[in-house]
């Protein structure tokens, strides 16, 4: 069987099917983007999106659409050339967010094509409208929105299938075309993401070192912004600071942003919120760590006595997934997907996002009774190895679906 992954930032969301195809014997070829990274016996096809350095000037509302449409123009002229060379795949997977599909059905008409459903942008109920401190009231924000919305809604009309990794997320997508999505998790490799005794975390510069039992509350996101709640969480700190003067936090992320915007007057959150927060915290004993490998963070993950993940209604962080995995006790917010995966009192604690006080309160009591909540920890981990096994669950899914698309 041949198949064809279509992504800028390849292998992403791939990594684990696109190598088990590859061990079973599938002729796998990859078209993305100048950050893909090529994988193992997966010829990797890289595309410029604007081979010639200048982007056309356009109307800034279309500016998105067009970006778009740059990547669809350069996957179909790498996708021609893989054509001419003789490779005929039977299935073209891809993510449509990027606007690398919009072309594919032109060359390929009859291939059914795999969309991976992420998340569509909703005008009410997900993120756009979820936090009230970042309220837009100009009803041009509004209708640029509808506009970025423009690309996912076109590509549901060549949606062969889709594929989602949750519940929610799939409930993003146009009711009309929901029939059509499985959802199937990427998957979590339980077997190496799992608790370990006798873990240790050093933080060198400060000469500390952490092991379970330790009194260390965990928060991670690919960036320290507010879609992942990090400004409820360090507004929350003086509060906790005060209730368990003892504990250490620990803050994985980059001081960049993956999702909405950064501070209107520039600069990081991190540092905005530090300054806004100024001789409100003993820092000695907040330790912000940039980002780190994956072994660290699970070591991360098996030390920490409370782990808290916060989000807007969006895209469920695989960090969460993980820290379950490691048995961590999670505290996070009462937010679709979350809530698709979490159980209040069964494998976490769920509480409001804006709630700062019942947030620090809840950390508290992990920490001053950790014995009497391992058994949420214990559940957690159980959660994650029964519905996001990547070995036995969620990659045979994956398989089972890629075989019956390619042979229908």
């Amino acid at each position: 069987m041949r198949i064809l992954f279509i992504h800028q930032n390849f292998p992403a969301q791939y990594l684990h099917l696109a190598t088990a195809l590859v061990a079973r014997g599938d002729e796998v070829v990859a078209i993305g983007g100048p950050t893909a990274r090529a994988l193992p016996k997966v010829p990797l096809h890289r595309y410029s999106p604007c081979p010639s350095g200048d982007i056309p000037l356009c109307h800034p509302w279309a500016s998105d659409f067009q970006t778009k449409i740059l990547r669809a123009e350069a996957v179909c002229a790498t996708l021609e050339r893989l054509l001419a060379s003789g490779f005929r795949p039977n299935l073209v997977v891809g993510h449509p967010g990027w606007g690398e599909l919009l072309g594919v059905k032109d060359l390929l008409p009859h291939v059914p094509v795999l969309h991976q459903v992420e998340f569509v942008y909703q005008l009410e109920g997900g993120d756009f409208d979820f936090d009230p401190e970042f309220a837009q009231t100009d009803w041009r924000v509004s209708t640029c929105l509808r506009l970025r919305r423009t690309s996912q809604l076109l590509a549901f009309h060549d949606l062969d299938w889709g594929i989602s990794p949750t519940a929610w997320q799939a409930s993003t997508a146009p009711a009309e075309f929901r029939h059509r999505i499985s959802v199937i998790h990427e998957g979590i490799n339980t077997d190496l993401i799992a608790p370990r005794a006798n873990c240790i975390v050093e933080l060198k510069r400060a000469g500390l070192a952490f092991r379970f039992g330790d009194e260390v509350v965990s928060f991670v996101a690919r960036n320290l912004e507010p879609y992942r709640g990090f400004h409820r969480f360090l507004r929350m700190l003086p509060r906790l600071q005060q209730l368990r003067p003892r504990a250490h936090v620990l803050i994985v992320g980059g001081d960049g942003v993956s999702y909405g915007a950064g501070p209107a007057g520039g600069g990081t959150w991190k540092a905005q919120l530090l300054r806004e927060l100024e001789g409100q915290l003993d820092l000695s004993r907040i330790h912000f760590v940039g980002r780190v490998s994956h072994p660290v963070l699970h070591d991360l993950f098996r030390v920490t006595a409370c782990h808290v993940y916060l989000t807007y209604p969006f895209v469920l962080s695989w960090s969460a997934l993980e820290a379950m995995a490691c048995g961590s006790v999670l505290v996070a917010s009462a937010t679709p997907p979350v809530q698709e995966v979490i159980q209040d009192g069964e494998n976490g604690i769920l509480v409001d996002f804006f709630d700062g006080e019942g947030l620090a309160q809840r950390i508290a009591d992990v920490l001053a009774e950790p014995a009497a909540f391992r058994t949420l920890a214990e559940n957690a981990r159980q959660t994650i190895v029964d519905r996001f096994d990547l070995k036995r669950s969620c990659l045979p899914r994956q398989i089972a679906l890629v075989d019956r698309l390619a042979s229908s």
